[in-house]
């Protein structure tokens, strides 16, 4: 598991790469229409996964660390949890519109 919480906070402000890439990645039924976003790379091999956090190989945010050391689970925020070695630059990222 990368991230949770309710519904409104993981689709306002997700904490993880991988959460906000998938939102990004599928259409709006609602609202103005926007350009769907694609993950780059394969997903992981759940038999053999990557060392670190799972995600890395296809994360914009990774550095050397994500693939050597597993990201904490911890309480980002209230009841919102998040797996990521980089939780604060990808809340800069959202606030700055790139994500």
């Amino acid at each position: 598991m990368m991230e949770y919480a309710d519904a409104g906070p993981i689709f306002k402000t997700p904490l993880h790469p991988y959460t906000s890439a998938l939102i990004g990645a599928y259409p709006s039924i609602v609202g103005e229409k926007r350009t769907l976003k694609f993950i780059s790379g394969a997903p992981p091999n759940l038999i053999d996964p990557p060392k670190g956090c799972r995600f890395h190989p296809r994360c914009p945010f990774a550095k050397d660390v994500c693939g050597r050391d597993e990201p904490e689970y911890r309480e980002e925020e209230a009841g919102h949890y998040a797996a990521c070695h980089f939780v604060d630059e990808l809340r800069d990222s959202l606030r700055l519109g790139d994500g």
